[in-house]
């Protein structure tokens, strides 16, 4: 007879003007049967409650060093565009 409460999002809306709405719901379950259930919404506007640095730790790291990378071989590409191959004739066609 084990008893375990999990909280977790289960639902996140994104609104026109970049507030974020979200719900929250809270198990308690016993021996994997749920006893009860109960929700809780709130919400988080950006520039108020939400920071750069808030939303970044939401990103696993591995997942923040791959788009980082991804993004900056983007930058050197427009940078240095990669050389486009040349019609070279084939040495048997001539």
């Amino acid at each position: 007879m084990a008893l375990t409460k999990s909280t977790t999002v289960d639902q996140i809306t994104v609104t026109e003007n970049g507030i974020i709405l979200y719900r929250e719901a809270t198990r308690i379950m016993e021996d994997g049967n749920e006893l009860s259930k109960a929700y809780h919404r709130s919400s988080l506007t950006p520039g108020q409650d939400l920071t750069e640095a808030i939303v970044i730790g939401w990103i696993p790291e591995q997942a923040t060093a791959s788009a980082q990378a991804c993004v900056q071989g983007q930058i050197d590409s427009m940078i240095t565009p990669p050389v486009s191959p040349q019609n070279t004739p084939l040495p048997w066609s001539a």
